[in-house]
C-alpha cells in the first residue's frame, strides 16, 4: 500500500470510529441511566429513581421521538409516577409507550398487554368501568396468545384467575350477568385445576355463579352450585364460617324465588345463628 494509500486508510478509519462513538455513548447513556432508575426504584428511592429516568428519556429522545427505547423509559416513569398517585402524570407516559409498540411492533406485543393493563387499572381504580374494560379485555386477550414456559399462556395462572375476576365484577356491576356468569365460569375452571374442587377460593367463586344463574331466572343451575358452595365452605371453614352463613343467605334467596317459604326460614335462621355467634366471639374480652 503507498505512503498516500495508507495516509487515507487510515483518515477513513478514525472518521468511522469518531463517527461511530457517539452512537455508542448515547447508548450507554440512555442505558445506563434507567438502568441507575431501576436500582434506585429496588432501593426504595422513587424521587432519584424519577430523576434518572427523566434523563434517560432525553437522551432516548436523540433516537427519535417514536424510538423503542422511548416508550420504555416512558413505561419506566410512568411506573414512578403511578405508585406516587401522581395519575394524571402517568397516563400520558403510557399512552405514549402504547402508540410507540404498536408502531413498531404490532396490536399483540407483550409490552401493549402490560400497559393496557396498567392503563386499565387506572381508571377502575378512578371508578370509570366503561374506559377500563376495553383495555383490560385486550390485555388478557395478548396474554393468553402469548406462548409462556411450556408453550402455556404468557401469565401464570393466579394471575389470569384474577384478571378474569376482574372482568367478571365490571360485568356484574353493569348487569351484564350472562357475561359475568361466562367469565367466572372460566375463572372456576382454572382454580379446579390448580387448587382443587374443594378450595375455599372455588367455593366463592361457585356461589357468584349460582347468584348469577338466580338473577337470571336460571334456578335449576343455581340450585346445586348452591348447595356446593355450602358443602365446601362447610367442610373446608368449619360450621360457624362468616363465609358459610353468606352462602346459606344466597341460598335462602333462591328458596324463596322457587316459594319455598319453610326451607328458606329454616336456612335463614341457620345463617343467622352463625352471624350471632361470630359477633360474639370478636366481643369476647
Amino acid at each position: 500500500m503507498s505512503r498516500q494509500n495508507l495516509r487515507l486508510f487510515l483518515g477513513c478509519a478514525w472518521f468511522l470510529a469518531w463517527a461511530a462513538a457517539p452512537a455508542r455513548s448515547q447508548t450507554e447513556i440512555w442505558q445506563t441511566h434507567h438502568d441507575q432508575g431501576q436500582q434506585a426504584l429496588s432501593r426504595g428511592n422513587p424521587a432519584e429513581a424519577e430523576k434518572l429516568f427523566q434523563s434517560a428519556l432525553h437522551e432516548a429522545e436523540s433516537y427519535g421521538r417514536d424510538d423503542v427505547r422511548v416508550a420504555t423509559v416512558c413505561d419506566s416513569l410512568a411506573q414512578v409516577y403511578y405508585a406516587q398517585r401522581r395519575y394524571e402524570e402517568a397516563v400520558p407516559l403510557w399512552r405514549r409507550s402504547l402508540a410507540i409498540w404498536e408502531k413498531v411492533f404490532g396490536p399483540d406485543d407483550s409490552n401493549i398487554a402490560t400497559v393496557c393493563d396498567n392503563l386499565g387499572n387506572y381508571y377502575l381504580a378512578k371508578q370509570k368501568p366503561q374506559e377500563a374494560e376495553p383495555l383490560l379485555k385486550r390485555a388478557l386477550a395478548i396474554w393468553e396468545k402469548t406462548p409462556g414456559p411450556q408453550g402455556a399462556p404468557g401469565l401464570d395462572q393466579p394471575d389470569l384467575i384474577r384478571r378474569l375476576n376482574t372482568l367478571a365484577h365490571i360485568a356484574y356491576d353493569e348487569r351484564r350477568y350472562a357475561d359475568a356468569e361466562a367469565l367466572y365460569r372460566r375463572s372456576l375452571a382454572l382454580q379446579e385445576k390448580a387448587q382443587g374442587p374443594e378450595c375455599p377460593d372455588v367455593a366463592t367463586t361457585v356461589d357468584f355463579i349460582a347468584v348469577l344463574c338466580c338473577f337470571q331466572g336460571k334456578f335449576v343451575e343455581a340450585e346445586p352450585l348452591h348447595r356446593r358452595a355450602i358443602a365446601i365452605r362447610e367442610k373446608a371453614l368449619g360450621p360457624s364460617s362468616p363465609d358459610l352463613a353468606t352462602s346459606l343467605e344466597n341460598y335462602a334467596v333462591l328458596l324463596r324465588k322457587t316459594n319455598r317459604k319453610k326451607e328458606a326460614e329454616k336456612i335463614e335462621t341457620r345463617a343467622k345463628g352463625i352471624r350471632i355467634q361470630h359477633q360474639r366471639e370478636q366481643f369476647k374480652p
